[in-house]
């Protein structure tokens, strides 16, 4: 199946004014209700990292777990999941980090990383960048190293890509909206 930007695009719903005025979401779920458009992005990932050293699939909370699975299952790599503060049960790593609407924190189970593996972190989306760099923190702090950001969507004049690329984190992404698209 040959990858149409195009395509995935406009199954991406824009939500005006949500989570606060001002914003513009950009709404994943469409793309999912699409069996083609999913498979379309998910095998566009699977070949992009078939042949890397990808040791690790490093899934962000919460969207980032559908696509990260899938990955993680076709890869055949573990999955390690980056969730907000207090939804992991055992003994946890933590990084608080600056989003659009206030601070948070993320963290993974101390155990998750032992130290030398080459980490994949996924998610929606790449908008300022801080849940990445958070998870890209976590993964430094277990010894591992990431070996690139990916995403769906970049949202680049949000600056997170940049911010990103600056801090050494590769960075992937299927498509890019602008300002001028929000």
């Amino acid at each position: 199946m040959i990858f149409d930007e195009y395509a995935i695009k406009s199954l991406i719903r824009p939500v005006p004014g949500f989570p606060k005025e001002g914003v513009t979401f950009r709404d994943i779920t469409p793309l999912f209700q699409s069996p083609k458009a999913l498979r379309m992005v998910a095998d566009s990932l699977i070949q992009r990292y078939i042949d890397s050293p990808v040791t690790h699939i490093g899934a962000i909370d919460a969207r980032g777990f559908l696509i990260g699975s899938i990955l993680a299952y076709e890869l055949n790599r573990p999955l390690v999941l980056f969730r907000k503060a207090g939804k992991l049960p055992a003994d946890t790593l933590s990084a608080s980090y600056e989003t659009e609407y206030g601070e948070a924190t993320l963290q993974m189970h101390r155990d998750a990383l032992s130290g030398g593996e080459q980490v994949l972190l996924l998610d929606d989306l790449i908008a300022t960048g801080g849940t990445f760099l958070a998870a890209a923190s976590l993964v430094r702090q277990s010894g591992a190293d990431v070996y690139e950001a990916a995403a769906i969507i970049d949202l680049p004049d949000l600056g997170g890509s940049h911010q990103m690329q600056d801090t050494g984190i590769p960075t992937y992404t299927l498509c890019a909206f602008a300002e001028s698209e929000r």
